[in-house]
């Protein structure tokens, strides 16, 4: 497996993989995915990754800011996915790695993730990886007619110093 920061040229395998990810019904509220220029438009510029597997991306994790205010500029949510072909094989767990990784060079010190509850793959995968649950979410939004909690996930970083940037 190759690590490698995600290009536009990657959009077509990216956009598949999410496209799968919200097919399932437990990845997010999302009901299709977005276009390239709405997708950059809501993520951070780095760390942006992509897994290959093969030659083949297999998998992708970036950032989204939580708000623009100067405040939270070190707060950050995770998105990670991963082809179902591959799932079980360690390929969310060397991404999420990686992102925790970058994302403290890049000065972040909290990392946030919002996982609906059935969705246990996803929860341990961000236990594992240092995310503790910080709270639940209860019916916070409608997926087909449905209300679905969110688990409120978050990891602080252990190497930014978060009172001092």
């Amino acid at each position: 497996m190759v690590i490698h920061s995600l290009h536009p040229a990657d959009w077509p395998a990216v956009r598949r993989i999410y496209a799968e990810g919200i097919a399932t019904g437990n990845a997010t509220f999302e009901q299709a995915a977005p276009d390239w220029d709405e997708w950059d438009a809501g993520k951070l510029a780095h760390p942006r990754l992509a897994a290959e597997v093969g030659g083949a991306l297999v998998g992708w994790a970036a950032l989204s800011p939580t708000s623009k205010r100067s405040v939270y500029r070190g707060v950050a949510e995770v998105s990670v996915y991963v082809d179902a072909s591959v799932w079980g094989q360690g390929v969310g767990r060397a991404l999420l790695s990686a992102l925790v990784e970058q994302s403290e060079a890049a000065g972040i010190w909290t990392l946030q993730a919002g996982i609906f509850p059935e969705n246990g793959a996803s929860v341990h995968l961000h236990e594992r990886c240092g995310f503790r649950i910080v709270g639940r979410r209860e019916k916070i939004g409608q997926m087909r007619g449905v209300w679905r909690d969110v688990l409120l996930m978050e990891r602080r970083s252990r190497i930014v110093d978060w009172l001092s940037s």
